[in-house]
């Protein structure tokens, strides 16, 4: 197995015992506080990438293009990313199903203040076409549906593939212009 692919298993290990201890020691309201675990998230996927990526430009003997970096940075972020998307997925599903609904009761508090006013409405319904035709019990109901454990990960997925491209392109920049000039 390549040294990029066991950096970010590694990561994506590390980030999901983080996510077991503040879950275990997190009480009341900071239980449900996403910033921690967010920030902590980008920071290992980009340590996966920095880290990975400088490791197999120690080992490669033969130079490398710009293009090799990035797909060896990306060799470490998307093994990561896939990781701990599908540990999202059953964390929200079967360990903390106490979120899930905290979210959806928190988006309904807001919803009602939204759909209770005329000209709120009026502006929700303006803002997306699909509102448009929609009840109000259709609205709620499809705003509660993106707060399902699928949709978290997908979400999480297509946003981390994102951010690991962009961090790959990035530290190969900086590596090829800084580190191994």
């Amino acid at each position: 197995m390549r040294i990029t692919v066991k950096i970010g298993i590694i990561f994506a290990l590390l980030w999901i015992a983080l996510k077991m201890v503040l879950f275990l020691t997190l009480q009341g309201e900071y239980r449900f506080e996403l910033k921690p675990a967010v920030l902590t998230n980008i920071l290992f996927l980009l340590s996966a990438i920095s880290i990975g990526l400088f490791l197999q430009k120690r080992r490669d003997t033969e130079d490398s293009n710009m293009l090799r970096d990035i797909k060896n940075g990306m060799s470490a972020g998307v093994p990561y990313t896939i990781i701990v998307s599908i540990f999202l997925y059953f964390y929200y599903a079967n360990i903390d199903k106490e979120f899930i609904q905290h979210q959806i009761s928190e988006h309904h508090v807001a919803l009602e203040k939204e759909l209770d006013d005329p000209e709120r409405f009026k502006a929700l319904k303006a803002s997306n076409e699909d509102f448009e035709v929609m009840t109000r019990d259709q609205i709620e109901d499809n705003i509660n549906a993106s707060l399902s454990p699928g949709s978290t990960m997908t979400l999480s997925l297509l946003g981390m593939l994102i951010l690991t491209t962009i961090n790959s392109i990035f530290v190969a920049a900086v590596y090829r212009k800084v580190v191994f000039k």
